[in-house]
């Protein structure tokens, strides 16, 4: 299997990079947008897209909260990469796709 398809299908990976699509976003941002997935999970693809080079994290700025070791809060703000934007295209794609193909009114 292409490497590419098996970071994509892991559950909530393309809900992340389409959320932030939009542009940057706090983690709790991103929860939210995301609906569903639990912020262990959300915080463990993070950072997996983060090592992949696709998402940033830049500590210190305007995003979600979170509280440090010594009580202080800091804010954390996640970005697509160059590299992460280029999935665009594909999500795009994935989306036409599904609204050509895909009966909108039919349930599982």
């Amino acid at each position: 299997m292409f490497r590419g398809i098996e970071v994509l299908q892991e559950k909530w990976v393309l809900h992340i990079v389409h959320a932030l699509l939009d542009g940057p976003m706090g983690f709790n941002a991103i929860g939210r947008e995301v609906g569903g997935c639990n912020p262990t999970t959300l915080a463990q693809r993070l950072a997996r897209l983060e090592a992949l080079g696709l998402v940033s994290k830049l500590e210190g700025a305007e995003g979600g909260t979170a509280a440090n070791g010594n009580g202080r809060v800091t804010r954390a703000c996640y970005s697509l990469t160059p590299s992460g934007r280029q999935l665009e295209s594909v999500i795009v794609a994935i989306r036409r796709w599904s609204e050509r193909h895909l009966d909108t009114t039919a349930t599982p």
